[in-house]
């Protein structure tokens, strides 16, 4: 079921992964909870950030942790809303932060497709949650899943950007070779920890200063 869903080269690289036991029983898990309960996202959305963003062009990784858990939010991007959507507090936060750093109006959609076409994988660690139940697909293999695309990652030889907001991102660091990639970390941007030290952290400009720095192209954070 879930190799169907992977439409980019990034069904090659996990292939060996997806015909693991666990990600079998995760299978059977899934069929049954789309079954029987609301799940976000939609089935076909699951992987949404490998087919927007293909292995071959990742060259940020925006680390988040589980699906926003209400109706018409997730559609298999860390942070992103479907256009429409009222935007979630975190969202603002990173949008507000946004705005300071690169001097830009705060966008009016959370739809961060624009970011993703241009080499940005927004990487949930879990990838599917039950209808106003957070964390509830927790701990049945999605971490397992995220962590071998983590570490498929780390193996490129261009050095990759990943963005660790919060510490649950942040114990991902242990996967990635430091000599190698670039590591920006900062607290999470929701309201109970954005006045931490994720505002004024600067990542949007961090992110392309390091890109220009390792001779890639910037991204162009600019939203509707």
């Amino acid at each position: 079921m879930l190799n169907d869903l992977i439409q980019t080269d990034w069904q090659d690289i996990l292939h060996d992964e997806l015909q693991t036991d666990y990600v079998k029983n995760l299978e059977l898990f899934l069929e049954k909870e789309y079954q029987s309960k609301t799940i976000f996202p939609d089935k076909k959305n699951i992987f949404s950030a490998l087919n927007y963003t293909p292995f071959s062009e990742t060259k940020v990784v925006i680390l988040g942790q589980d699906p926003y858990h209400g109706d018409n939010q997730a559609h298999g991007l860390s942070f992103s809303v479907l256009p429409g959507t009222k935007i979630p507090p975190s969202l603002i936060n990173i949008f507000k932060e946004l705005a300071d750093d690169c001097k830009l109006d705060i966008p009016s959609s959370g739809y961060l497709v624009p970011w993703a076409k241009q080499g940005v994988l927004l990487l949930n660690t879990v990838l599917t949650v039950e209808k106003g139940k957070a964390h509830s697909h927790k701990n049945k293999g999605w971490e397992n899943f995220t962590n071998c695309i983590i570490k498929s990652l780390n193996k490129k030889e261009n050095p990759i950007i990943f963005v660790l907001w919060g510490k649950p991102a942040q114990q991902k660091k242990q996967l990635i070779d430091q000599t190698k990639h670039i590591i920006i970390e900062a607290p999470h941007p929701s309201p109970l920890s954005a006045y931490r030290g994720f505002f004024g952290s600067k990542p949007f400009s961090k992110i392309n200063n390091s890109l220009k720095e390792t001779n890639q192209q910037q991204i162009n954070w600019l939203l509707s």
